[in-house]
């Protein structure tokens, strides 16, 4: 069992998550209708990614005696204006969900409870990934400027998988 203090921060974490989701699903039907089909791909792929952080730390919840609250969701914006923006979206989003990882560890470390502490490292490896690879496509859109977005489209594909670890 945890105190009420980390159940209550891994709870919140959980409508994090599930907002993350439904954020990236949002931009990927934004991107796939504005036909950036490898762009919606990789996003439809962090959706899903989000989803499985949602559902592992839901089970940690549960499995430790706590009960896991879904929260309601805020709705995700529907429209960007362009490919650069919905990417400085999603690092500016993952800098977030970063510091609120950050913020559990240190509940964890002020209420001594070093199980959870040890098994959130997993999500602080996991957030460092996450930023690398968003900088790693802004680097690219950066190098392209306004030209080509075909095959940054394209070649965002390769990307899928690549420089991501699995959420089991």
């Amino acid at each position: 069992m945890f105190t009420q203090k980390v159940k209550d921060a891994l709870n919140q974490q959980i409508g994090k998550e599930s907002y993350s989701s439904a954020l990236y699903l949002a931009m990927a039907s934004w991107a796939e209708v504005k036909g950036y089909k490898g762009t919606s791909a990789w996003l439809y792929d962090q959706s899903e990614e989000e989803r499985r952080h949602m559902l592992k730390i839901i089970r940690y919840v549960n499995e430790r005696g706590g009960q896991s609250i879904i929260p309601d969701i805020d709705k995700p914006p529907v429209d960007y204006n362009d490919i650069h923006k919905l990417f400085r979206d999603v690092l500016e989003h993952e800098k977030m969900i970063t510091d609120s990882i950050n913020q559990i560890v240190g509940i964890c470390i002020d209420e001594k409870d070093f199980t959870t502490h040890n098994w959130i490292q997993w999500f602080v490896n996991e957030q460092i990934e996450e930023e690398a690879s968003v900088n790693n496509i802004l680097d690219r859109l950066q190098l392209i400027g306004d030209g080509n977005l075909y095959l940054f489209d394209r070649d965002i594909m390769a990307l899928r998988g690549s420089t991501r670890s699995e959420a089991n």
